[in-house]
């Protein structure tokens, strides 16, 4: 109590402060998200997401190799295929845009190369599994989703990260891998993905959106904690080795919650939307961008996230080594 404890006395010298500091923020706990488009030869610009640019097969292995310059272990890649189809073959393709992708990275630069893996940016639907009339078979995308892994894996990929939440995908999606004699290829699992408003800027960069309908059929629902643990544990027992939740800023409460009550690596996915809300407010000179950014960072961080998915690890790498 009070006068024998002062909190000020760790306060007010900057480098006593500094000691007790808590969370800490480097390069090496940021994972940067890549979009690569096939039809494009030269990075073209996102109107939603200032900054940030949809990149070429020909200069997607140079912005691979500037992020592991700034010390960032890993990206994430997202495919954008020259054509559509209904069953999203793109995305499973030997020459597909992601798959190529990784081939270059890997001849040119020392990053981890983790692929999303999903149908929404391949189908001409928009929907993240292959339809019966307007709904989603969940069952039969499992199939889908076990080829697209192994085509991933076979251009050199050093995780996959299914984003679909279809029931039962990562089981599916070890037992392709283990056929296909990658044993000991991680999963990446978004096994927690919100259906949230914060991913329309993405699906501007990706193409993504769904051309009827929405996601709540397999995305959770905003309101639920309950369903997050069961997800979370369900993907564990089914051989996922990293849990994602997504979006990552208004669901620091489930984070906190896993990482009290699941033993395995948490990582969070700052998305679009965020990214884009904080440049818009900084923009306009609401906040002071450097500050917001690290702050949410750092909040992400303390939460329980091991690493952070997210579009600001570029620019802010420089500023954390």
């Amino acid at each position: 109590m009070y006068p024998a404890v002062r909190m000020r006395r760790l306060r007010a010298n900057p480098r006593i402060r500094d000691l007790v500091h808590g969370t800490r923020l480097s390069p090496r706990d940021l994972v940067y998200p890549i979009f690569v488009d096939e039809r494009t030869k030269a990075p073209q610009p996102i109107a939603a997401m200032p900054g940030i640019h949809r990149q070429s097969l020909r200069t997607v292995a140079k912005d691979a190799g500037e992020v592991a310059d700034l010390g960032i272990p890993a990206i994430i890649l997202f495919g954008i295929p020259r054509e559509k189809d209904e069953g999203g073959s793109g995305a499973y393709a030997k020459d597909g845009a992601v798959q190529e992708a990784i081939r270059r990275i890997k001849e040119v630069a020392d990053v981890a190369v983790i692929a999303d893996l999903c149908l929404c940016e391949y189908t001409s639907h928009g929907h993240c599994g292959l339809l019966r009339g307007a709904r989603i078979d969940n069952d039969r995308t499992l199939e889908a989703y076990g080829k697209i892994a192994v085509s991933q894996a076979l251009a050199g990929a050093d995780m996959v990260a299914p984003s679909g939440m279809m029931d039962g995908q990562v089981a599916a999606i070890r037992r392709a891998l283990d056929e296909a004699g990658f044993e000991e290829l991680p999963i990446l699992s978004y096994a927690v993905k919100y259906a949230s408003a914060f991913y329309g800027p993405f699906r501007e960069a990706a193409e993504g959106a769904p051309k009827f309908g929405d996601r709540r059929s397999h995305q959770m629902d905003s309101g639920s904690a309950v369903q997050a643990l069961r997800e979370a544990r369900l993907d564990l027992a089914e051989g996922a080795d990293v849990l994602m939740v997504k979006p990552a800023m208004p669901y620091l409460d489930i984070l906190a919650t896993l990482r009290r009550e699941v033993e395995a690596p948490l990582a969070a996915f700052q998305v679009s939307g965020e990214y884009s809300a904080l440049k818009a407010a900084a923009a306009n000179g609401w906040l002071d961008e450097e500050a917001a950014v690290l702050e949410s960072l750092t909040a992400i961080k303390r939460a329980g996230a091991d690493f952070v998915l997210t579009y600001f690890a570029k620019e802010y790498a420089p500023r954390l080594a």
